[in-house]
């Protein structure tokens, strides 16, 4: 059994709450079906505007679904619950606050810093390669740094998911690349969920074990592929670079790109099983 599931959820936002200038609703998600499983990544792929974060704020209880049901852990969410944290392209963190401050700001919130909190703190930034780094200000941090730091304020109270929308969107190629393997570092460390929302079909097809392809808005789910890599992304610390140009990364990249529009599908090409992508 799925730990959660939507299905045919639809979202419209009423012209009322568009602004004076809206005459018509807008339908943001339409008859979106999917699950995942405790501890998978599913990312999830489409054009700008096409409902995707609206997705992650419906299965966060943030926004609420005009009709179609949600469940999470077998429970119908209504609402917001605890199991969960935000990654965003910004790492919205807080100028004044150092580093570990920054990350403990959740156990603030909740009540829980102590010293058990503090220790896990330490161990997250020594994880993500910021050991030394725990009484710096957001200001002395690169891009990349603040947003590592942001990753363990999301984990510092272990969330079963992370939402994370367009996490590495600002970031430099080099940088960006760095950060996918890191997530994976991180989640191979913590067994966290994660749904996360990006432009980037390579980024896609290197992070997930399930890749969700959106249409525009209204934005409904055309294609579910399976990049496959699994095994070869849990080799911890033995990744390579080269995975990037190997012919089932090459043949997952071709699926989504096909399903989004951009690549014209060639019919010369076998069916995308041709390299243990399995689309659906």
């Amino acid at each position: 059994m799925s730990f959660a599931r939507l299905r045919s959820v639809r979202k419209v936002f009423p012209a009322g709450e568009l602004g004076p200038s809206a005459r018509d609703d807008l339908i943001a998600l339409d008859d979106a079906t999917f699950s995942y499983d405790e501890g998978e990544f599913v990312a999830l792929l489409g054009p700008s505007g096409c409902g995707r974060t609206t997705s992650l704020r419906i299965v966060a209880g943030l926004v609420a679904r005009t009709s179609g049901e949600l469940t999470i852990g077998g429970r119908d969410v209504q609402g917001p619950y605890a199991d969960y944290d935000f990654v965003f392209q910004s790492p919205a963190l807080m100028p004044w606050r150092s580093v570990l401050d920054n990350i403990l700001l959740p156990m603030d919130v909740l009540h829980r810093r102590d010293r058990q909190a503090v220790v896990g703190a330490c161990e997250l930034l020594k994880l993500v390669g910021l050991k030394g780094f725990e009484q710096a200000l957001p200001s002395r941090l690169s891009g990349g740094m603040q947003q590592r730091v942001s990753l363990c304020r999301a984990l510092i109270h272990q969330p079963k998911l992370l939402l994370m929308d367009e996490p590495f969107g600002a970031l430099d190629e080099l940088t960006r690349l760095e950060m996918n393997d890191l997530l994976l570092d991180v989640r191979q460390e913590t067994g966290a969920a994660a749904l996360f929302v990006t432009h980037s079909i390579a980024d896609a097809v290197y992070l997930a074990g399930k890749v969700l392809v959106f249409t525009c808005r209204p934005a409904r789910l055309v294609t579910e592929i399976r990049p496959g890599l699994g095994r070869q992304r849990q080799r911890q610390r033995q990744r390579q670079p080269s995975m990037r140009f190997e012919a089932s990364f090459l043949a997952a990249e071709r699926a989504a790109g096909e399903a989004l529009g951009v690549i014209t599908r060639d019919p010369s090409i076998a069916a995308a099983g041709r390299s243990g992508v399995a689309v659906s």
